[in-house]
């Protein structure tokens, strides 16, 4: 489940700004019509994150589609949060993959509570090291079936409001939207815009055939020792997959 004790369900039932109307559609829908002026296909999902980072009290935001394996990462609103949203592919772990996985979301208020350590003992210390003390993490999609998440870092404790709460949805709503009828980039030929974005998760892929044929392996465990290996060494998985691929790196059975 995705909202568990220690997470915040949707903010404080005695916030004032409990209840608010729909002027917040339109104040959203003039952040993203100013943040994508200009912006081609493929650097419309980092837009989408800083967007998020203007209209709410987070410090950075990611955005990432499901894969079959791994998220495939298409965005953030900087290094720091692109590192983290990283992080979690590379672990398996975190938010972004609970969502994934049930398509509720998850606000974690505090990343040094007893609840996040033990349901992210990994990821929580890194984050925690990276400065970031709280993530809310909602699904992308429609009807029922998460296509992604939007991930929202924030480097002080604390819940979201009702009010901000509904804005993060707002958000997640438009980027689902945005994501979904961006089929092409005309700069680019008419190749479809997630091509180039998704080249490293192919970059991925191919590193672990590569594993297993080194190694004797199936995918899962291929995978699996990839991972290790960039935890290992404080590197994500796609920095030790370009390794492989480019034959800097060979795993020995």
């Amino acid at each position: 489940m995705g909202v568990r004790p220690g997470d915040d369900p949707g903010g404080d039932p005695d916030d004032p700004d409990r209840g608010t109307g729909h002027g917040e559609y339109e104040r959203v829908g003039e952040a993203v019509s100013a943040g994508l002026r200009g912006a081609g296909p493929a650097a419309v999902p980092g837009r989408l994150c800083a967007v998020a980072v203007s209209l709410l009290p987070v410090d950075g935001a990611s955005v990432s589609l499901r894969g079959d394996s791994m998220p495939v990462h298409l965005g953030a609103s900087g290094p720091r949060a692109a590192r983290l949203a990283q992080l979690q592919a590379t672990l398996g772990d975190g938010p972004c993959r609970h969502v994934l996985a049930t398509g509720a979301p998850v606000l974690a208020r505090d990343l040094t509570a007893d609840d996040s350590v033990h349901r992210w003992p990994v990821f929580a210390q890194q984050a925690l090291g990276a400065g970031v003390r709280a993530v809310y993490a909602l699904p992308l999609g429609s009807g029922g079936v998460c296509v992604g998440t939007l991930d929202l870092y924030r480097d002080t404790p604390g819940a979201l409001t009702d009010r901000q709460l509904h804005v993060a949805r707002l958000v997640a709503g438009v980027m689902t939207v945005a994501l979904m009828d961006l089929p092409y980039d005309s700069r680019d030929g008419d190749e479809p815009w997630l091509s180039g974005l998704a080249t490293d998760h192919d970059r991925v892929h191919q590193a672990v055939g590569m594993i297993m044929a080194q190694l004797g392996v199936g995918a899962d465990e291929a995978l699996a020792r990839l991972r290790g290996d960039a935890f290992a060494h404080g590197r994500t998985a796609l920095e030790v997959a370009l390794d492989v691929v480019s034959h800097r790196r060979r795993f020995e059975s």
